[in-house]
């Protein structure tokens, strides 16, 4: 008895180079990797590819074929701050522009015009899935739904009143009507969003853990982002913030503690108990001097460490390969090691280490049978990266974003050519300006 053939494949890719990252430290030369119904559904030296039929056939000759980039913290729209209120330290920073700025100009218009440019900024740079926690996260959802990349909304919550929520109340029960609409959603997940310890009480934290208990969602929550944060919980509660988080039941494997600079042993202990990820913002905290997150340390520990750009207000910009350069950089000084954070770690880092903090890991950041085709291609053959030893050390420490010569998520291509195929890149730049004008008059009047 005969078996019925397999359908053709939809896309068959043959780059130089293939890097799942699971396994890890594999590269495969001379590999095809075959799509079908938007996912991987051939892995095989190139001669056996070509036997299989493909409606498509894409030769990508010196080109490196990758995950697609997952970029786990940031604030997408506000990269119509982008260099707003430069060189300042974090709460001066934030009290004295970020948050006037965010009062006079964050709108439905605003969220809308800055997530759609952070989307396309991230898409050139090989970025395929992204969190974001800002506010209006109903429109940014429906950016994100139109754009076709992959995202998890964290529902901001503080306890003052914020653009598009009179209070914290406002804000959860919109994120749970948000989440409710977006539960069966291929793309978008909805996680809630706590700000920080210090910005978000205990009445709302223990209303945060039960509904994200009852929603098996996700907390993504600044936590230790600088040692004044730190110091001046010991002063008022007596215990670290993490402490309190660990007693308040916040603390289990979808928790995305973001920055984490500031690490004890005990904290460590604590990440470690309850299996939390710490997502990794290096530039964001060089930038505005907030500290330096011990990155080897947590991953010698068995901690999953994801890596975020932050929003382009304090970065920036949503460069995620340059993100994960300055990590791998920074963790080797930090850790004393030339040998700490090495190029293929690094590259799982902004990968399957991210699909993993968001609660991804089994559909996306590797590229393995059966997972979704988010993935991109690097051309490698510039000046700037030759000759190739090592093309994942050559693509962390050699190479910038714009060797991002296509991408695709769900085995859709946004990119290509290094062009994108969705989006109208000169009306953004326009939209942008345009916003620009209007913000820097207003702060000269």
């Amino acid at each position: 008895m005969s078996h019925p053939s397999p359908a053709p494949l939809d896309l068959l890719l043959l780059p130089t180079w293939l890097v799942p990252v699971e396994p890890g430290g594999v590269v495969f030369k001379d590999y095809g990797l075959g799509v079908r119904d938007g996912k991987i559904a051939l892995l095989a030296p190139r001669d056996e590819a070509l036997k299989h039929p493909a409606t498509q056939v894409r030769e990508l000759p010196d080109m490196l074929l990758a995950p697609g980039l997952i970029n786990t913290h940031g604030h997408a729209a506000m990269t119509l701050f982008r260099g707003l209120a430069d060189d300042l330290p974090l709460m001066a920073w934030l009290q004295q522009h970020i948050w006037p700025a965010e009062a006079r100009w964050v709108d439905e218009a605003f969220i809308r015009d800055g997530t759609d440019l952070a989307i396309a900024e991230q898409l050139k740079g090989g970025v395929t899935c992204f969190s974001d926690m800002y506010f209006y996260p109903d429109v940014a959802s429906q950016r994100i739904h139109e754009s076709g990349m992959r995202g998890q909304i964290a529902i901001p919550i503080l306890d003052f009143p914020t653009p598009g929520a009179r209070d914290a109340n406002e804000a959860m029960r919109r994120g749970v009507a948000l989440h409710d609409d977006l539960k069966h959603h291929p793309r978008l997940s909805v996680a809630f969003g706590p700000h920080a310890p210090y910005s978000v009480g205990d009445d709302k934290l223990e209303q945060i853990r039960i509904l994200v208990a009852e929603m098996d969602a996700c907390i993504h929550m600044h936590v230790h982002e600088t040692a004044h944060e730190v110091e001046e919980a010991l002063q008022k509660h007596g215990e670290r913030p993490l402490a309190r988080l660990a007693r308040m039941q916040l603390l289990g494997p979808r928790f995305q503690a973001v920055h984490m600079t500031q690490i004890s042993d005990e904290d460590l202990a604590l990440l470690v108990e309850h299996n939390c990820s710490v997502i990794h913002c290096p530039e964001s905290n060089l930038k505005l001097a907030s500290g330096f997150c011990p990155v080897e340390r947590l991953w010698e520990a068995g901690v999953n460490v994801a890596i975020g750009t932050d929003g382009a207000a304090s970065n920036n910009d949503l460069d995620l390969l340059g993100e994960t350069r300055t990590a791998a950089l920074l963790a080797k000084a930090v850790c004393g090691s030339a040998t700490a954070l090495d190029a293929h770690r690094a590259l799982r880092m902004a990968t399957l280490n991210g699909a993993r903090a968001l609660g991804l890991s089994d559909c996306t950041g590797s590229l393995e049978i059966g997972k979704l085709a988010d993935m991109v291609a690097f051309d490698l053959s510039g000046l700037a990266q030759q000759p190739v030893y090592d093309p994942v050390s050559q693509l962390i420490y050699a190479t910038g974003r714009d060797a991002v010569r296509h991408l695709w998520v769900g085995g859709k291509q946004l990119v290509e050519d290094h062009q994108l195929t969705r989006m109208d890149e000169n009306r953004l730049i326009a939209t942008a300006r345009e916003w620009g004008a209007r913000i820097a008059a207003a702060d000269r009047a």
